[in-house]
């Protein structure tokens, strides 16, 4: 899965679309750096730029980043009245939306509607469907996921995030693992189970220290990795735009960006 700078390493990005500050480094980190993926935001405000940046870099793969909490709808409030605000988009409150998606049949149907229109907007890019992962891991939630795999494969999703952090890992790279890292952990199996035959990287790092994934942090988890197919997923940027301050107001792009481009010197091509 991904384009490995080294034989079970993926480099990935998120949030591609959000602003030019963040497509700006992921083409750069691309280029210049190790990143190779970068899941796309396809309501997001700066999604054409990202589009328009992701057709001249055919080597990176792209995939479709589904927001469904915290983040702009495709199809706005009128169409998604239950689980969206007036504004059309998602609530910040992912355990509230959760329940809703879980219990509510108008918020199922929504939801569905939702997930189809997203990856018909990315389908519409006429960049490949790599693969697909959702904003704040919310395709754990068995809903979510369950009309996420059956509406991508309708679209010819093969890959899948499964966040899978495994805290043994965690604790040789110095970071003692919460009750709630190892919960999480726990739960990712179901997603694992759900997703099938679809391919899936077997650990992925980046939920922990999410928003601060430094280049001291990397090199720690670098240095303690177990062999296997393993995905490392950043938010980079170029600059905190205003944009960015105001959603992640403690996330640290910048260094995580710099970490992106002083990783092509430490890993193997």
């Amino acid at each position: 899965m991904g384009r490995d700078l080294a034989p079970t390493i993926i480099f990935s990005a998120d949030d591609f679309g959000l602003t030019e500050t963040v497509n700006e480094a992921v083409e750069r980190a691309h280029r210049e750096g190790v990143l190779g993926q970068a899941s796309l935001m396809v309501a997001a405000p700066a999604a054409a730029d990202a589009v328009r940046r992701a057709h001249a870099m055919p080597a990176l793969n792209t995939g479709l980043h589904l927001v469904l909490v915290d983040g702009d709808s495709r199809l706005g409030h009128a169409r998604l009245p239950t689980i969206t605000g007036p504004d059309g988009r998602f609530s910040r409150d992912q355990a509230r939306l959760g329940v809703k998606y879980f219990f509510s049949v108008a918020a199922r149907r929504e939801l569905r509607a939702e997930i189809r229109a997203q990856f018909a907007a990315y389908a519409a890019t006429g960049l490949p469907l790599h693969h697909a992962d959702a904003h704040k891991h919310m395709h754990l939630h068995p809903t979510v996921a369950k009309y996420m795999i059956a509406i991508g494969r309708e679209f010819g999703l093969t890959r899948l995030r499964v966040p899978a952090e495994p805290p043994a890992v965690l604790a040789r790279a110095g970071e003692r693992p919460s009750f709630g890292a190892r919960a999480l952990y726990a739960w990712s199996r179901l997603l694992r189970r759900q997703a099938g035959a679809l391919a899936a990287a077997e650990q992925v790092f980046g939920i922990r220290w999410s928003g601060h994934m430094t280049l001291e942090r990397v090199r720690r988890l670098l240095a303690v990795l177990p062999p296997a197919t393993t995905e490392l997923y950043f938010h980079p940027a170029t600059q905190k735009c205003e944009t960015l301050a105001a959603l992640m107001p403690d996330y640290e792009h910048e260094a995580e960006f710099a970490a992106l481009l002083a990783l092509r010197a430490a890993v193997p091509a």
